[in-house]
């Protein structure tokens, strides 16, 4: 998950006048559902249940889920599914976990309702949590060990309350969110062999109460120059892959972008070479691009392309030696960018929910599982798990604990609120 921009903080219900009466139904649904009998038990239930969602956030993050290797943390999270009453509990081709709860209508909305297994963190990470009052401290704490425990919670309050929602809830843990992971588990839910129809999506990833409804595009290469290579001296006049690559970075690092909509790139890795004394034969670089506009990511993409092209014209011909430095540019990464609308009836009925809790309203742009059904036009939003996150994506991540409850109750009300009609 990549660290999030405000763009909208409102603490009150508005109204418009284009479909005024269906945004206002949206806009009441929490308290309306409160004023439900199963609906106000589950939530309520939050309090007494934190401290098993704090029990299971750290038992989840001491089962390592490097990237690609989320098999482990997986079959923890099958196993409580199971326990905890949901239906057709499986694992998918792709290493998704999917436990279902039926709704009482085979009309109602089918509502995916998600957070992730994978972390940054390699194999060989030490992920014992350590406690420090109401601190948790441990790889990957926060993101998304919060989501997972939350989504367990969610499952067990409205399976305990006897909740009854016209709509079928998939609970889904997903594998690849991270990195080089691809969104691969979100893509396969949504691709031909996975879910099928999906009216609904949201997935809870890390800490606070924010609504992000805009989703961060990126594309990522691995860059590799190729030549030859050669003794430094002797072959001296021979084109160097590591010069044109520096050439690459600099003119990378020359283009200008917007700042709205947020248009960002980064070359965060670099290698190569054999000695010093060596004319490499290869070299790489990894590149990060990003927008919150898919037109402008699109634009950033060409004009990257372009640099590495020149970067090898350049370093031939400064050389005009028979033997030539070639770039090969390979995508790793692929994140579509989208957005779902502030007035759609998901985002509305999101906003209910913490306007119902008597909590402040932010809605906000990220990069999440959510991009993928954003793109595709199909409402979806993130939320946070409550509580307060710090270092996410480093060894000294941590979690406070204190209020976090209101995450869980945001998270119980809200899917029993889009698992409505």
């Amino acid at each position: 998950m990549t660290v999030r921009r405000q763009v909208m903080a409102l603490g009150v219900v508005f109204f418009l006048g284009s479909g005024a009466q269906a945004q206002q139904g949206a806009a009441t649904l929490a308290t309306r559902l409160l004023g439900q009998a199963d609906v106000a038990a589950a939530v309520a239930a939050a309090d007494t249940l934190e401290p098993w969602v704090i029990d299971q956030q750290v038992a989840l993050c001491e089962v390592p889920a490097p990237p690609f290797k989320e098999q482990a943390r997986a079959e923890v999270v099958r196993r409580a599914f199971a326990d905890l009453g949901l239906r057709r509990v499986r694992v998918d081709a792709v290493g998704n976990v999917i436990g279902e709860r039926d709704g009482t209508s085979a009309a109602g909305p089918h509502l995916v309702f998600s957070a992730h297994l994978d972390t940054v963190f390699p194999d060989g990470t030490v992920v014992k949590v350590r406690r420090e009052g109401t601190r948790l401290l441990g790889p990957g704490i926060t993101d998304d060990c919060r989501g997972l425990a939350v989504l367990l919670g969610v499952v067990k309050a409205i399976g305990e309350a006897g909740v009854k929602a016209p709509g079928r809830i998939s609970f889904v843990a997903t594998v690849g969110e991270e990195g080089l992971g691809d969104l691969r588990g979100v893509k396969h839910l949504f691709g031909p062999s996975g879910l099928g129809r999906i009216d609904r999506f949201v997935s809870i990833d890390g800490a606070g109460l924010e609504i992000t409804n805009g989703g961060v595009g990126s594309k990522r290469y691995r860059v590799t120059f190729t030549g030859p290579g050669g003794h430094s001296y002797g072959a001296f006049g021979m084109p160097n892959p590591i010069h044109a690559l520096g050439r690459a970075v600099a003119a990378i690092g020359a283009l200008d972008v917007p700042a709205t909509p947020k248009t960002t790139f980064n070359v965060g890795r670099i290698g190569g070479g054999t000695s010093v004394n060596s004319i490499p034969f290869e070299a790489w670089m990894e590149v990060d691009l990003r927008s919150e506009s898919a037109r402008s990511l699109a634009d950033l993409d060409t004009r990257v392309r372009s640099a590495i092209e020149a970067a090898v014209v350049a370093e031939n011909g400064r050389w005009r030696h028979a033997s030539k430095v070639k770039a090969d540019v390979r995508l790793v990464g692929d994140r579509p960018a989208g957005r779902t609308a502030d007035t759609s009836d998901i985002v509305l009925a999101a906003r209910s929910v913490l306007e119902a809790l008597k909590q402040p309203v932010v809605l906000d742009t990220s990069s999440t599982d959510a991009n993928v059904p954003m793109n595709l036009g199909i409402p979806a939003i993130t939320i946070g798990g409550g509580g307060t996150g710090q270092g996410s994506h480093s060894l000294d991540e941590s979690f406070d604990s204190r209020d976090a409850v209101v995450g869980l109750r945001q998270a119980i009300l809200l899917a029993a609120a889009l698992a409505q009609p």
